[in-house]
């Protein structure tokens, strides 16, 4: 296969010089040019592809995010990048994206999103010679299928960060809170039920009484419904800050706190208070339960570059801390520069948790079969939105 592939590029480089023509450039926006390779990457003999789930790379989170860590990566090395978005939200949609990357030359796809898994099973094993790295895709996703050598799938402890936001939004005193989550699939309800460990760890040291609205959007973009939902939650019930755990439904949160004075937003997946402050105020992202997508990204690519592969290929990894010194490098996190901290809780605070949950003094569940008991709160579990 690589000497046919050796052939075909030998082939195109000689009819270049007398014709113009183009191969992966289709995709790629304008403002993209090509890159000159740098002498560090001479050789390397891999190109990136991302293919977005059903959201585009400006969701403010799990595509956009993905979209811009391989960019960085593949500009700064001289890699050859490109991202697809397929038609619509459908495996067969998602499967087509990925064809037309292999049939492009594009040896490495990179998939963000646990609805990558059925994709996975269908085109793993007729591409033996492609590289793919998945995002949030578990082993619970793919069923009863055995990853091939050529897949790797990061999954993360999303319970922890979403006791660390749940945690420090009791801790800077606020009591009367809100869950609003995408679809209740297995990461989303890992980061909810986080919440509610931790909101319920920081009332019980406190000796306060704190309640949590919970319910999901079944979607991952905000709408007019979600923002009347939101609406509701802070003008008529007095919740004060929102955890928005579904992607793009952020927007709906975000506008319905901006109408109530020092109503709060807890962001996901990556701090998204630069989008939310710009959008709705300064100041209203409380914090935000981040997972280390950029990281994994940045970290599986370089492993590709430096042959390591051999290290990853069949498996599913789990990834949450590896530090109990320096929270900054842990796969799950609050982000340290943009938390409103505060008092009741500083920098060194979120520190000293972090260290507990570290050491094993702190633990949290995992467990999304059953929702978490809790001693000094009341959750109203109110189901979906629509």
């Amino acid at each position: 296969m690589k000497k046919f592939l050796a052939l075909i590029l030998a082939l195109v480089m000689s009819l270049s010089l007398v014709a113009c023509g183009g191969s992966k450039a289709e995709e790629k926006p304008a403002e993209q040019p090509a890159q000159e390779q740098p002498a560090e990457a001479e050789g390397a003999d891999f190109s990136v592809a991302m293919i977005t789930d059903y959201g585009d790379i400006t969701d403010q989170s799990f595509n956009q995010t993905t979209y811009e860590a391989c960019k960085a990566y593949c500009d700064a090395n001289g890699v050859d990048f490109n991202y697809y978005k397929p038609a619509g939200d459908s495996t067969a949609e998602r499967v087509a994206m990925v064809e037309k990357a292999v049939d492009e030359g594009y040896t490495v796809i990179v998939m963000p999103g646990f609805a990558f898994a059925e994709t996975i099973t269908e085109v793993a094993d007729a591409y033996p010679d492609v590289t793919f790295v998945a995002l949030d895709v578990s082993e619970g996703d793919l069923g009863d299928y055995t990853l091939p050598g050529n897949v790797y799938c990061a999954v993360y402890q999303e319970e922890l960060c979403g006791y660390m936001a749940g945690y420090a939004a009791v801790k800077l005193g606020y009591t009367h809170l809100g869950f609003l989550g995408g679809m209740a699939v297995p990461a989303v309800v890992r980061f909810g039920y986080g919440y509610v460990q931790g909101v319920d760890a920081a009332a019980t040291e406190l000796g306060v009484d704190a309640t949590v609205e919970y319910a999901y959007g079944n979607q991952f973009f905000g709408d007019p419904d979600i923002t009347a939902y939101a609406d509701n939650w802070y003008q008529t019930l007095g919740v004060e800050v929102v955890f928005a755990c579904g992607g793009g439904i952020c927007t709906s949160v975000g506008e319905a706190a901006a109408k109530v004075d020092g109503a709060k937003v807890i962001g996901v997946d990556v701090d998204q208070s630069g989008n939310l402050d710009a959008a709705y105020g300064e100041g209203i992202t409380l914090t935000s339960a981040m997972k280390g997508l950029a990281p994994t990204v940045q970290h599986m690519l370089s492993e590709i570059a430096a042959g390591n592969w051999d290290n990853y290929g069949g498996k599913v990894e789990t990834l949450g801390l590896v530090s109990g010194d320096d929270p900054e490098v842990n796969y799950v996190q609050i982000p340290m520069d943009t938390t409103l901290f505060g008092d009741g809780f500083t920098q060194d605070d979120y520190k000293a948790l972090v260290k507990d949950m570290f050491d094993g003094k702190i633990t949290v569940s995992d467990d999304i079969t059953a929702e978490p008991a809790v001693s000094s709160i009341t959750v109203n579990y109110l189901g979906n939105v629509k």
